[in-house]
């Protein structure tokens, strides 16, 4: 018979690896109001695939909205143009590549590298430029208004 503090320690690390929060996006180095001066109003370079939705009418009473996934490949040199996030929380994970984001709230640009997730609530405006030499893929979860 095998003793179960054999596997106590084993399960511990694991659990722990389970319950270990995802990566943070790149912060913002100085916080601040950025008015966006010149900001980028057109695509550029960008594909954007919605992958999946859900009408949250019928699931949770919250009609005209939909959460849904998106991928986003933005190419090197791309743009992904100046938006609000007013009534639109989303959840940007970068899979691949970098990408530089310009924020209303943020007075110099944030870096975000793979594995980061990027928080997107409360009235934030911003865009996003790809500098690298790789595509940039991010996958785009949002409480999208479909009125």
């Amino acid at each position: 018979m095998i003793k179960s503090t054999v596997f106590a320690a084993p399960l511990a690390a694991l659990a722990a690896l389970g319950f270990a929060s995802p990566a943070a996006a790149g912060t913002c180095a100085q916080p601040g109001t950025n008015p966006l001066a010149d900001a980028p109003t057109m695509p550029k370079g960008v594909t954007d695939t919605v992958l999946a939705s859900i009408d949250l009418g019928p699931e949770i009473n919250v009609a005209g909205r939909q959460l849904r996934t998106r991928r986003l490949v933005v190419q090197p040199g791309g743009v992904v143009p100046l938006h609000s996030h007013t009534d639109r929380p989303a959840l940007i994970v970068t899979v691949s590549g970098a990408i530089t984001e310009h924020s209303s709230t943020c007075a110099v640009p944030i870096e975000h590298k793979a594995g980061d997730i990027s928080r997107e609530a409360e009235g934030l405006s911003h865009y996003w430029i790809n500098h690298g030499k790789v595509p940039a893929v991010l996958l785009s979860s949002d409480v999208f208004n479909g009125k």
